[in-house]
């Protein structure tokens, strides 16, 4: 049976990383080829120094087409614990991912971020370095249910010589980004209110660590804008029914007394009125010649 391209590249990295160094080690399970566990010493000259620190990989069916997810199974003091990690090369972004990169590409990315500040990004803890001290400290006693100790998962000679893979790996591993949440604008109703937080004891923050959840709200942003651009658009639309029947309801009805009477009932009246005028005018006319007559004919009386 012809093997799928991603067992392909996975055999030829588990060739590449068969070999730990002083530095960092990683191989696949015994049963998984997908699941990969690594090992790496924290940074000379960091708060992590002598800190020995052990991880989990998860590969995706379509690698190395899709990231992977990457996670710290023992606590350090910089990545939360069984939490993914947020990297350019983790499958939190896709859209960023190149299929160069590979599995030492990321534990050496995760190398160089461990001294950086967390700044609020998923799967971050910025404990102090005393705190962090501490951890180094009991991290070497670690040990993983699948691998064992991790002490003995690290070369113990230092070895400076590396392959041409290694080295093209490590400048790979500077292209990658440490995702930071998007800052998210208060609302105006929230603005006034206190944060609980500011009020709370400084000195239980050491005592207590909480996951950073980041990108949460700038998921529901847009759903909270969209939400208040509707309420808007309901109350103008509110407004806008109140006042029309608000007009209605003030404004007097005309009287049925004063509206004008239709064009065809007023040529008629006009036109009988004009009848009637002619008519009287008739009749007095005929009165009037009736009487002249008669006062006419009296006078040819007299005079005959």
């Amino acid at each position: 049976m012809e093997r799928s391209p991603a067992v392909k590249r996975l055999m030829r990295e588990a060739q590449e990383l068969k070999d730990a160094t002083s530095e960092y080690s990683a191989s696949p399970l015994e049963d998984n080829l997908f699941e990969w566990h690594f090992t790496f010493r924290g940074p000379e000259g960091s708060d992590f120094h002598g800190g020995i620190y052990h991880g989990r990989i998860l590969l995706p069916p379509e690698y190395p087409m899709k990231p992977p997810s990457i996670m710290l199974l023992n606590h350090n003091g910089r990545f939360e614990v069984h939490k993914k990690i947020c990297l350019s090369i983790s499958g939190y972004h896709p859209e960023s991912w190149q299929p160069s990169w590979s599995i030492r590409t990321a534990i050496l990315a995760i190398i160089g971020f461990m001294p950086t500040k967390g700044d609020g990004a998923i799967g971050a803890l910025d404990y102090t370095a005393e705190e962090r001290k501490k951890l180094a400290r009991k991290s070497q006693s670690f040990s993983c249910t699948s691998c064992g100790s991790i002490q003995d998962l690290l070369a113990k000679s230092l070895s400076e010589n590396h392959s041409e893979s290694e080295k093209r790996d490590r400048e790979l591993a500077k292209q990658i980004l440490f995702a930071k949440p998007k800052p998210t604008k208060p609302s105006p109703e929230k603005s006034e209110t206190s944060n609980p937080s500011e009020n709370s004891d400084p000195t239980s923050a050491t005592q207590t660590r909480e996951s950073v959840t980041a990108d949460d709200g700038d998921a529901s942003a847009p759903l909270q804008e969209e939400n208040n651009g509707q309420a808007n658009s309901e109350g103008v639309r509110q407004r806008i029914q109140a006042a029309s029947v608000q007009e209605n309801i003030t404004q007097p009805s005309a009287p049925v007394r004063n509206e004008p009477l239709p064009q065809t009932s007023q040529r008629q009246n006009d036109t009988a009125s004009l009848v009637l005028v002619v008519v009287l005018s008739v009749a007095i006319a005929l009165l009037f010649f009736r009487r002249l007559d008669r006062v006419l004919n009296i006078s040819s009386g007299l005079d005959g």
